[in-house]
């Protein structure tokens, strides 16, 4: 049989160009799934040079093609990694260039709680490999800040529950950092609140807190994920300010927590961590300040023992000169009767001498003289010379002794002097008027001996009161001593002893 072409049928069917059957494939798919819903575990993720991302989104029977535009990354929340289950919102359509249809996907959502612990212990490995959870980043906490810095939802009962455990404890000034703690929003508030206290200058008209809280109440997993973001776990890791979280209750634990200097259980904990307990202060305080007074009165005593030791080892030099004195009046008393006594026998000896012939008695008297005179001569001449020589050793010992005995006093009254004001500069230093200027005061009865409780008053006593800058007087009104009025003001007590130190009692 030989080979021809078969007619043509005629038929109804229209006619349609591949892009326009494509086209119309497209519109039809669009209308029927204007937005969708998808779940699925995300594939083969791709980023190229445009900024787009493609994936595929599958279960464990189909497949299907998922975008997410370059503007829309930013927006989702979540990066697109391999393996990660999520839901997809976005619109259904179609790729003429494949003829395949896809999911623009404008929302993305972690697919139950698994998802949400596996994102995030990926996240703490990741961050973890970085060193912003090493323990040497960490730092210690200031004992007593001036300001506290609280980033935190000013509406919840977080910010009540903390400034109310500062005003219990320390009160101290507290800024607060309004941010939204749940939602989109919430990390990026955080975040820019951190950096933001830590950009406060020092010397601003706005005080730089010199200790931050993080904190939030309790929630579930989702709930608190803003604090799991890398964005305030960065924040909170490069935080010069010590920086303490409070997310959640006690069982809950955030990635900001690894980042913080110090975690704290609760909201409630972070404030007791931040400020110490101002009773307990003042109470060490006064404990510190009755130790020193009691060290003060010790080491005055011994001061005074020391100093009474060396003044019996120098002795008195007036008494010296005492002694000298006496025993230059006794010289003189017996000088004057030895004078007498002479005269006496020498008028006794002329009464009992015979009358002589006055030529007889005078040659006599001269040959006397002369022999005596003789005899003066030569012991003069054998005294003059032994004695000379005796004088000038004697004169040259009492010279050397003299200096000997001018360096050794001018060293000793240096040393001692030396020593006196070492004792006198110690003595000012532990002086309770130090105390005083930093605003206690001196509490004295009648007789001007301390009153160191309030028992030891009685009402109607009059009782002074020193301060640092004078006296004043005051009546007991209280038999417990617990109220006191004013009397009449004395005049400043005149300051005892030397230089600055005063009295202390």
């Amino acid at each position: 049989m030989d080979n021809f072409d078969a007619p043509s049928v005629p038929s109804n069917v229209p006619e349609f160009s591949v892009s326009e059957l494509s086209f119309a494939l497209k519109r039809e798919i669009e209308t029927a799934f204007p937005r969708v819903r998808v779940r699925g575990e995300i594939s083969q993720p791709s980023f190229p040079r445009s900024g787009h991302c493609y994936f595929r989104l599958k279960d464990e029977n189909a497949v299907i093609d998922g975008v997410a535009w370059k503007g829309t990354i930013p927006r989702l929340g979540i990066r697109i990694e391999e393996g990660l289950e999520v839901i997809a919102t976005g619109k259904l359509t179609t790729y003429a260039g494949s003829s395949r249809y896809q999911i623009i996907v404008d929302r993305l959502e972690l697919a139950g709680e698994g998802a949400l612990l596996k994102l995030l212990e990926d996240r703490r490995k990741k961050l973890q490999a970085e060193g912003l959870f090493d323990q040497d980043r960490k730092r210690p906490l200031p004992f007593l800040p001036e300001v506290v810095g609280v980033v935190t939802s000013p509406s919840g009962a977080v910010i009540r529950d903390i400034l109310h455990r500062l005003a219990d404890r320390f009160p101290c000034h507290v800024l607060v950092w309004p941010v939204a703690v749940q939602g989109e929003k919430a990390a990026g508030e955080v975040a820019a609140a951190i950096a933001g206290f830590n950009r406060l200058p020092e010397d601003g008209p706005v005080p730089r807190p010199d200790v931050l809280i993080v904190a939030r109440g309790g929630g579930s997993l989702e709930d608190l994920w803003a604090f799991n973001e890398e964005v305030v776990v960065r924040a909170a890791a490069a935080s010069t300010i010590p920086l303490v979280s409070a997310v959640g209750h006690e069982t809950d634990t955030t990635l900001i927590d690894f980042a913080s200097d110090r975690r704290a259980p609760t909201p409630t904990a972070a404030a007791e961590m931040a400020v110490p307990v101002r009773a307990d202060l003042m109470a060490e305080t006064l404990d510190y300040a009755k130790r020193l007074v009691g060290g003060i009165n010790r080491l005055l005593r011994e001061s005074a023992m020391e100093l009474a030791g060396l003044a019996r080892g120098l002795g008195d030099p007036r008494r010296l000169i005492e002694e000298r004195q006496q025993r230059l009046d006794v010289s003189g008393e017996r000088l004057g009767l030895a004078m007498r006594q002479l005269v006496d026998r020498r008028a006794q000896s002329l009464a009992a001498a015979r009358l002589l012939r006055p030529n007889a008695v005078i040659a006599a008297k001269e040959q006397m003289l002369a022999a005596e005179s003789r005899a003066l001569r030569s012991a003069m001449e054998r005294f003059k010379g032994d004695t000379l020589q005796k004088i000038e050793r004697t004169a040259d010992r009492l010279t050397q002794n003299a200096d000997r005995l001018k360096r050794h006093s001018d060293d000793l009254l240096r040393r001692g002097g030396e020593r006196v004001d070492q004792l006198g500069k110690l003595l000012e230093s532990y002086s309770f008027h130090s105390v005083l200027n930093r605003g206690f005061a001196l509490v004295r009865d009648q007789d001007g001996q301390p009153v160191l409780a309030a028992a030891a008053t009685s009402a109607g006593q009059t009782i002074g009161i020193e301060f640092a800058d004078g006296r004043i007087g005051a009546k007991v009104t209280d038999s417990a001593g617990r109220s006191a009025r004013v009397a009449a003001p004395l005049p400043p007590r005149r300051q005892g002893g030397s230089g600055n130190q005063g009295s202390l009692l």
